[in-house]
Protein backbone atom coordinates (compact mmCIF):
# COMPACT_ATOMS: atom_id res chain seq x y z
CA UNK A 1 0.00 0.00 0.00
CA UNK A 2 0.90 3.49 -0.61
CA UNK A 3 -0.56 6.88 0.80
CA UNK A 4 0.52 10.06 -0.71
CA UNK A 5 -0.60 13.24 0.74
CA UNK A 6 -0.71 16.34 -1.80
CA UNK A 7 -2.30 19.40 -2.67
CA UNK A 8 -5.88 18.89 -4.72
CA UNK A 9 -5.19 19.61 -7.94
CA UNK A 10 -7.42 22.44 -9.89
CA UNK A 11 -11.13 22.29 -9.11
CA UNK A 12 -13.95 22.27 -12.37
CA UNK A 13 -15.01 25.89 -11.68
CA UNK A 14 -11.09 26.47 -12.21
CA UNK A 15 -11.07 24.46 -15.32
CA UNK A 16 -14.27 25.91 -16.71
CA UNK A 17 -12.98 29.43 -15.71
CA UNK A 18 -9.35 28.69 -17.45
CA UNK A 19 -11.10 27.84 -21.04
CA UNK A 20 -14.08 30.67 -20.56
CA UNK A 21 -10.81 33.29 -20.19
CA UNK A 22 -8.99 31.15 -22.86
CA UNK A 23 -11.69 31.93 -25.17
CA UNK A 24 -11.62 35.47 -24.49
CA UNK A 25 -8.58 36.08 -25.12
CA UNK A 26 -8.26 33.83 -27.95
CA UNK A 27 -10.92 35.83 -29.47
CA UNK A 28 -9.54 39.44 -28.45
CA UNK A 29 -6.36 39.76 -28.60
CA UNK A 30 -3.77 39.36 -31.84
CA UNK A 31 -0.64 37.80 -30.81
CA UNK A 32 2.56 39.52 -33.27
CA UNK A 33 0.25 39.21 -36.10
CA UNK A 34 -1.71 36.32 -35.45
CA UNK A 35 -5.10 34.67 -33.58
CA UNK A 36 -4.22 32.16 -31.43
CA UNK A 37 -6.68 29.72 -30.40
CA UNK A 38 -7.87 28.81 -26.55
CA UNK A 39 -5.36 26.18 -26.43
CA UNK A 40 -2.15 27.44 -27.63
CA UNK A 41 -2.50 30.13 -25.51
CA UNK A 42 -2.99 28.36 -22.57
CA UNK A 43 0.85 27.23 -23.87
CA UNK A 44 2.01 30.68 -23.69
CA UNK A 45 0.46 31.17 -20.12
CA UNK A 46 1.66 28.00 -18.59
CA UNK A 47 4.78 28.38 -19.93
CA UNK A 48 4.86 31.89 -18.75
CA UNK A 49 3.86 31.16 -15.03
CA UNK A 50 5.93 27.80 -14.77
CA UNK A 51 9.30 29.64 -16.78
CA UNK A 52 9.54 27.10 -18.71
CA UNK A 53 12.35 25.76 -20.85
CA UNK A 54 12.44 25.20 -24.31
CA UNK A 55 14.16 23.20 -27.05
CA UNK A 56 14.83 22.13 -30.71
CA UNK A 57 11.97 20.82 -32.32
CA UNK A 58 12.66 17.16 -34.76
CA UNK A 59 11.95 19.43 -37.88
CA UNK A 60 12.71 22.89 -37.00
CA UNK A 61 11.50 25.61 -34.84
CA UNK A 62 10.88 25.23 -31.34
CA UNK A 63 9.08 22.91 -28.29
CA UNK A 64 8.17 24.07 -25.17
CA UNK A 65 8.37 21.66 -22.19
CA UNK A 66 5.32 22.51 -20.37
CA UNK A 67 3.02 21.84 -17.74
CA UNK A 68 -0.18 20.29 -18.12
CA UNK A 69 -3.05 22.53 -16.31
CA UNK A 70 -4.95 18.97 -15.18
CA UNK A 71 -1.78 18.51 -12.97
CA UNK A 72 -1.82 21.87 -11.57
CA UNK A 73 -2.70 22.49 -8.01
CA UNK A 74 -6.17 24.81 -6.43
CA UNK A 75 -2.86 27.68 -6.00
CA UNK A 76 -0.73 27.30 -9.29
CA UNK A 77 -4.05 27.16 -11.14
CA UNK A 78 -5.06 30.67 -8.71
CA UNK A 79 -1.39 31.79 -10.22
CA UNK A 80 -2.23 30.72 -13.63
CA UNK A 81 -5.70 33.09 -13.77
CA UNK A 82 -4.08 35.96 -11.94
CA UNK A 83 -1.64 36.20 -14.33
CA UNK A 84 -4.14 35.92 -17.28
CA UNK A 85 -6.85 38.41 -15.68
CA UNK A 86 -2.94 41.19 -15.68
CA UNK A 87 -2.30 40.24 -19.55
CA UNK A 88 -6.00 41.03 -19.99
CA UNK A 89 -6.05 44.48 -18.55
CA UNK A 90 -2.87 44.80 -19.97
CA UNK A 91 -4.24 44.16 -23.93
CA UNK A 92 -7.92 45.41 -23.21
CA UNK A 93 -9.69 42.13 -22.87
CA UNK A 94 -13.12 42.50 -21.49
CA UNK A 95 -14.16 39.44 -19.83
CA UNK A 96 -17.46 37.90 -18.86
CA UNK A 97 -18.68 37.84 -15.72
Amino acid sequence: MVLEIKPATRSLEQNSRLWAMLTEISSQVDWYGRKLTPEEWKHVFTASLKKQDVVPGLDGGFVVLGMSTSKMTKAEMCDLQTLMEAFGAEKGVRFSA
